[in-house]
């Protein structure tokens, strides 16, 4: 969940009291946050710095990522403030500011927004929680700036009507933010290759053919999506007049961001929560909308619900009440089994009654809720028979003298294939479409990287290391709902000054007997023996001549099941692994 620091003087003075440390943290506990830290009496903070609350806030609630909304939802959750009445200035349309977009941004960002803010008043604190503002939605909400980037632009340096184009990198020439050299879009990409900031979006513009980029009337340029605005149009304290651009490659996205920026900071307009809005025009097509939209949404929610759910008994006037607490206009319906509620533009979040419910519960008080006893209805829970096979199998393993390790279910592609000699054939793993990093590319097929990786990070442990895991990989399985499936597996792994093969293959003996699977010959499972079995098999994988595949036959069924064996060296050489390792692996999901 995301932390925002907010001045603890400050807000406490937009609170209208006073909080001791302990009624702070009981106010945000009510309201569903949580105040994680205090700075008032901490020796590290500097004596000109003012004590900081650092706040976690739900990673839903994109109205809660600066001070104004953190001040604005607590005031109207304590009842000091009224939900405030965002509307659109009325603008004659001849005279509105409008945004065009060309046909070419559909091949990099093909949505765009535009609002403005007129008469602002910035005072170092705001003006400073305006740009974090939109530093923290970039990092959450838009994926970092892959779905929305927004631009901020003094209205009084630049000049509409502004449009929305996509121009080869070569045609866009100018000085970037904070910069004072002009520089064209090739390069602006060597430019900030090594910035610690800009250089990690430089992937999502690259090897497009074309840059997004927003030129105002005059063909200056102010933005270029996602990387960065225009110095000329640069915002200041002095800065009367805000220009917010937004492109995305999402529109949903593009919507809720755009009505966060303004209704967060429309408080500081000459003419509080009045937003000016921008006719957007897709020259395609013709089609315009105004942004931002501002649109309240209006549901239906059953009386019953919200009551049975909570365990209230609470009439419709008293659960439209509550609601107000949470931001919402609510007022009893025609239909006295409804309650009417509004959710308001800032409430992206509220998808569904449920999303209500929560909210009344809220209001309500968690710890004020009746308390009683599920009497209507009583299950008795049990787990599912594949955990409890691989609670079977962990236990014994447990039991033998092995370490059970728990590795992450991602690694990279040459973790999952190269390295161990496999070929990818495409049909197989499930891959990341933007991976964090290169440890991080594709869902593992196998338990056996994540064992060789724990081997490779424990070498100077006492030899000889038994680990073993027991979890799921997943697999692509094009007849599944989602394309891929997970499948339960079991693996072993043994590293020594010998190889261990014996050791391994007696602890999928012992596993096997535990399960009530007898051993058969090869011969004897082909015959119609139940039983399991092991094969000689060559595999790129194992050394040569030490390696088996792990058969089984159950209920008339005879099927290949895993294999065990001694790696091959190259393998080993990859995981960087001084002594031999002797592995098996096998699917458990075959024993249900």
């Amino acid at each position: 969940m995301p932390t925002i620091n907010v001045d603890k003087y400050a807000l406490f003075e937009e609170l209208g009291e006073q909080f001791t440390e302990e009624g702070f943290q009981k106010l945000c506990f009510d309201f569903g946050i949580e105040l994680d830290k205090d700075t008032e009496n901490d020796p590290s903070r500097p004596k000109d710095q003012p004590p900081e609350l650092a706040i976690e806030i739900p990673a839903n609630r994109y109205d809660m990522l600066c001070f104004e909304g953190i001040a604005m939802n607590l005031n109207i959750f304590r009842g000091k403030h009224a939900t405030p009445n965002w509307r659109l200035a009325d603008v004659p349309e001849d005279q509105l500011q409008t945004l065009t977009i060309t046909p070419e941004t559909g091949l990099v960002r093909p949505y765009a927004a535009a609002a403005i803010l007129r008469n602002v008043k910035f005072t170092q604190a705001s003006y400073e929680s305006f740009i974090s503002l939109q530093d923290k939605l970039h990092q959450n909400l838009a994926r970092q700036r892959t779905l929305v980037a927004i631009g901020t632009h003094d209205l009084d340096t630049i000049k509409g009507p502004f449009t929305y184009e996509a121009l080869p990198p070569g045609d866009i020439s100018f000085v970037p933010l904070n910069q004072t050299k002009k520089i064209n879009g090739t390069e602006l990409m060597s430019f900030y290759e090594n910035d610690r900031h800009l250089g990690r979006y430089l992937h999502i513009l690259r090897d497009k053919p074309v840059y997004p980029v927003i030129l105002d009337a005059d063909r200056n340029v102010c933005s270029l999506p996602p990387i960065i605005n225009s110095e000329r149009s640069k915002i200041t304290l002095e800065t009367r007049n805000v220009f917010i651009d937004m492109t995305a490659t999402d529109q949903t996205k593009l919507d809720i961001v755009c009505n966060m920026m303004v209704t967060m900071f429309s408080k500081y307009c000459a003419e509080p929560f009045v937003i000016e809005p921008v006719k957007v025009i897709s020259d395609h097509n013709g089609a315009t909308r105004i942004t931002p939209s501002l649109a309240t949404r209006t549901m239906d929610v059953e009386v019953d619900y919200l009551n049975g759910v909570c365990g209230l008994n609470e009439s419709p006037e008293s659960l439209s009440e509550l609601l107000t607490k949470m931001a919402y206009k609510a007022e009893p319906s025609p239909d006295p089994k409804l309650i009417r509620v509004t959710v308001p533009p800032t409430r992206a979040d509220v998808l569904h009654p449920c999303d209500v419910m929560e909210d009344v519960a809220i209001a309500y008080g968690f710890n004020d809720l009746p308390r009683s006893s599920p009497n209507k209805s009583v299950t008795i829970g049990k787990p599912l028979m594949i955990n409890k096979l691989s609670d079977i199998v962990r236990h014994e393993c447990a039991m033998a003298g092995w370490a059970e390790v728990m590795p992450l279910i991602l690694c990279s592609h040459d973790e999952n294939f190269a390295w161990l000699n496999r070929v990818d054939d495409g049909s197989t793993a499930v891959k990341l479409a933007n991976p964090k990093t290169v440890e991080y590319q594709v869902v593992r097929t196998s338990l056996l990287p994540g064992l060789l990786k724990t081997l490779s990070e424990n070498k100077a442990m006492r030899l000889p290391l038994q680990i073993f895991e027991t979890s799921d990989v997943v697999l692509k399985d094009e007849t599944a709902e989602r394309k891929a499936r997970n499948q339960r597996r079991w693996a072993a792994a043994f590293y020594g000054k010998t190889s261990g093969f014996e050791v391994v293959h007696g602890l999928l003996d012992r596993v096997m007997s535990m399960l009530k699977v007898a051993f058969v010959s090869p011969d004897e499972a082909e015959a119609g023996n139940d039983g399991y079995f092991i094969q000689e098999m060559d595999d790129p994988t194992f050394f040569g001549g030490r390696a088996a595949a792990i058969g089984v036959r159950l209920g008339g069924k005879l099927q290949r099941i895993g294999e065990l064996g001694v790696l091959h060296p190259t393998v080993l050489e990859r995981f960087e692994l001084r002594y031999p390792v002797s592995t098996l692996e096998l699917n458990l999901e075959v024993f249900l």
